[in-house]
């Protein structure tokens, strides 16, 4: 293999809560945990898109308690000691902080690249060759790094990337670099068609790489508690005594709050390869495909139409037969049943679920 970097440390974020894709999601088996669009879960679609650059032992993943052994079988071709579980839910600072200091156990000189379980990226190729330049750029510049996703519709789910100037071009170099001047928050319909009209803005991906040292530096300008914890699980003797009793205690902060929006420093690699952050249920048709009527279906043997559209049908256990029926999101398990609108999935979180069924 040859690898990106010697000192690039890969963490994997995979603790998040799956509330989008109830009922099939669940507190101890989320999104990244689920075989939506294929044989594998996107955890594991995920690792194997960073082999290409690094070694397995370089590639981490950041769990929490409740999903550690879930996590673990998903895995069981990866370094089991590579699986970190955090012993409280903080947010993605603290977690950034931790990944960073574990990477600089391994080596003071390290570059950390810290990215999400659960996007959906097919043209690897490029990726891997997108990320080996930003690791080249990081190896000599205390920039936070940032990955741009071009935006293809006005979404209001995600939060932008505020864009400045492109930065010259170096030698060999595909990849075009923009200094980013502000993180916008996820803007009302308005603001996000005038944000994907500008060319001055991308979505926030939350795909990030820097040197070890200088988000160590940024969180002593701004975060002197998370700097505090970075420096001490950095020199511990006994790491998971310190991430079991300091690690809790740290701020319950996203990011981008905390280090990111005030960063001395932030630049952007626009991404030049797909991306899908597979949000809802309703992006699943963009990657399993369609029949006349424009409905999905996770396995079409179960399924029985007649005069339907546009509907969305997972189904595990039993035939469904839809019938007169447009627009609906069908999803059956073996102990529950999700009947919603196309245009309500964003609000599935919200339904008032007994603690056995979250």
């Amino acid at each position: 293999m040859n690898s990106a970097s010697p000192s690039l440390f890969i963490f994997i974020l995979a603790g998040g809560s799956g509330e989008r894709f109830w009922p099939m999601s669940r507190k101890a088996t989320p999104k990244h945990l689920l075989r939506l669009l294929g044989e594998e879960t996107l955890l594991e679609q995920t690792v194997r898109r960073f082999e290409k650059s690094v070694p397995q032992d370089q590639i981490f993943i950041l769990t929490n308690e409740a999903q550690l052994e879930a996590t673990r079988e998903a895995l069981p071709h990866h370094p089991q000691k590579n699986i970190l579980a955090e012993p409280a839910k903080r947010d993605t600072a603290p977690a950034a902080t931790l990944a960073t200091a574990w990477a600089l156990r391994q080596d003071p000189e390290a570059i950390v690249g810290l990215f999400p379980a659960d996007a959906m990226i097919r043209d690897t190729t490029t990726f891997d060759q997108q990320l080996r330049e930003v690791v080249v750029r990081a190896a000599t510049n205390s920039a936070l790094f940032t990955f741009a996703i071009e935006p293809t519709h006005p979404s209001i789910s995600f939060g932008y990337l505020h864009l400045g100037n492109s930065l010259p071009k170096k030698e060999k170099e595909t990849t075009t670099f923009r200094t980013v001047e502000k993180f916008v928050e996820k803007p009302p319909l308005p603001q996000a068609q005038e944000f994907c009209a500008s060319g001055h803005h991308a979505w926030n991906a939350g795909m990030f790489l820097w040197q070890g040292r200088a988000f160590l530096q940024e969180c002593e300008r701004q975060q002197p508690l998370l700097a505090t914890f970075l420096e001490k699980l950095t020199k511990s003797n006994a790491p998971q005594e310190v991430i079991a009793n300091d690690f809790p205690h740290l701020p319950k902060i996203s990011l981008d709050y905390a280090i990111m929006e005030h960063a001395s420093n932030v630049m952007a690699a626009v991404a030049a390869f797909d991306w899908d952050d597979v949000g809802h249920w309703t992006a699943l048709p963009k990657h399993l495909g369609t029949d006349e009527k424009g409905n999905t279906f996770s396995s079409a043997e179960k399924i029985l139409t007649y005069d339907a559209s546009n509907n969305i049908v997972v189904s595990h256990t039993k035939p469904i037969a839809l019938c007169g029926v447009h627009d609906l999101v069908v999803v059956e398990t073996a102990e529950t049943l999700l009947i919603c609108h196309r245009d309500s999935v964003e609000k599935i979180k919200l339904l008032p679920l007994p603690e056995e069924l979250r």
